[in-house]
């Protein structure tokens, strides 16, 4: 075997299954009995989005129905085809459709597809001109215009499994003419899954760069070292753009907020490894620190912002020791949300109520006809009582008694509960 015996054909694609009988994973799709196994095998599809991460048979789904099927079947790519070409092929499904043959068209990574781009797909998608086939990695309920998302059906593709790609890896080694004319010794196949990051179509290019980097030695050995050299650094799943950016972020806030220290840096680590703004991170623990932490912490809030500065003037990968650090010390804080709840109930009452009248005694009077029509009247000015204090209504009169912020009494905001009782003296709900 020679480096001009190596085909021009990628190894996924010459590998790629033809039939439902040689694909790996999915079951929850394509097991026996299953809606689009059962479409395909009995050749009654519908529209169709597949969603689902990279690397999880989106595309080869599609190429078995277009073995499998008797329509006419036509494939694009939103990234480099258009308007243009979708309205060729919807002239082409009218055609077939005076002939009584049905036409597929399957558009990979469809989310691409603005929205003028997915209106011309309406019409033939609802009338049954065209079955449409979308392929995505991206949340449909963001990238699909409703209109085109209520006219075809949804099917999630999980992520393919270790088992589902060792399998998918020892149908390579044995069928592919390359890999089974080589002479492999060793495949360290944990470390080659690991590398992936769970994406089949990089496996097999690690495999097969790895085999072509190696192919002047003879026996082959595909060990740690060689693969590491290949890929340099695993494959992140993370799109700073896509779902995957806010399924992290959110699980990241979660865990601060659950007071999880350990599953915060996980996320926190997939975030940074990924590529991700750190400042995006810093910005978003600014605004836990007030929401999640609030008065029972207060240096949480200080802390954020000066790690917000701190990382702003200092970037990555220095950020990231920053980032730890007040990521630990919001995770290991005690929590409060009741300045969140105060706001929102203030808020509330102030649109669902009408906006009364600021009361005489709490306006300003810089006038002498304010005074005279009573501005400023009976204010009593704390700072003249005891402990600079004074019980008095700073309420509207329709809202007089009205309680928005109840302290919790945990950490430091136990103190402010304290004080607050020992003024109001049951006067407030605290």
């Amino acid at each position: 075997m020679t480096l001009s015996s190596v085909p021009h054909v990628p190894l996924a694609e010459r590998i790629r299954p033809k039939s439902l009988a040689e694909f790996q994973g999915q079951l929850n799709l394509l097991d026996v009995g299953k809606p689009l196994r059962l479409m395909i095998e009995k050749d009654a599809l519908s529209s169709f989005i597949l969603w689902g991460p990279p690397g999880s048979g989106k595309t080869t789904i599609a190429k078995i129905i277009a073995n499998q099927t008797n329509s006419d079947f036509y494939q694009i790519n939103a990234v480099s085809s258009g308007v243009k070409e979708v309205r060729s092929i919807i002239e082409i499904a009218n055609r077939n459709r005076d002939q009584n043959k049905k036409t597929i068209l399957f558009i990979d990574e469809i989310h691409r597809f603005n929205k003028g781009q997915q209106d011309a797909l309406l019409n033939a998608v609802e009338s049954g001109m065209i079955t449409l086939i979308g392929a995505t990695t991206e949340n449909p309920s963001f990238e699909v215009i409703p209109a085109l998302r209520s006219r075809t059906r949804v099917f999630v593709l999980e992520s393919l499994s270790k088992n589902d790609l060792q399998n998918i890896l020892d149908y390579a080694l044995e069928k592919d003419v390359l890999l089974s004319s080589a002479k492999i010794a060793e495949v360290d196949t944990d470390f080659l899954i690991f590398l992936s990051g769970g994406d089949a179509r990089i496996m097999l290019n690690i495999l097969e760069a790895a085999v072509i980097q190696e192919i002047e030695n003879q026996p082959i050995t595909l060990n740690k070292e060689v693969l590491e050299n290949i890929v340099q650094k695993k494959n992140i799943l993370y799109d700073k753009v896509g779902e995957e950016h806010y399924n992290i972020i959110s699980a990241f806030i979660k865990s601060v907020r659950g007071s999880d220290p350990d599953g915060a840096l996980y996320w926190l680590a997939r975030m940074l490894e990924g590529g991700e703004d750190p400042l995006f991170i810093a910005r978003r623990l600014v605004v836990l620190a007030s929401e999640d932490i609030g008065n029972a912490s207060p240096n949480g809030l200080v802390l954020a912002e000066v790690a917000f500065s701190a990382i702003h003037k200092i970037g990555m990968p220095e950020a990231r020791i920053i980032l730890a650090q007040c990521t630990t010390y919001l995770a290991a804080s005690p929590k409060s949300n009741s300045a969140y709840l105060a706001i929102e109930s203030a808020l509330s009452d102030v649109k669902n109520k009408p906006l009364y009248s600021v009361p005489l005694h709490l306006r300003n009077a810089p006038t002498k006809l304010m005074k005279e029509v009573g501005y400023s009247q009976g204010y009593k000015y704390p700072h003249d009582f005891e402990n600079h204090f004074i019980a008095e209504n700073y309420l509207p009169e329709e809202l007089k008694n009205t309680q928005y912020y109840f302290p919790s009494d945990l950490g430091q905001e136990k103190n402010l509960l304290e004080r607050l009782k020992m003024l109001w003296m049951g006067k407030k709900k605290y």
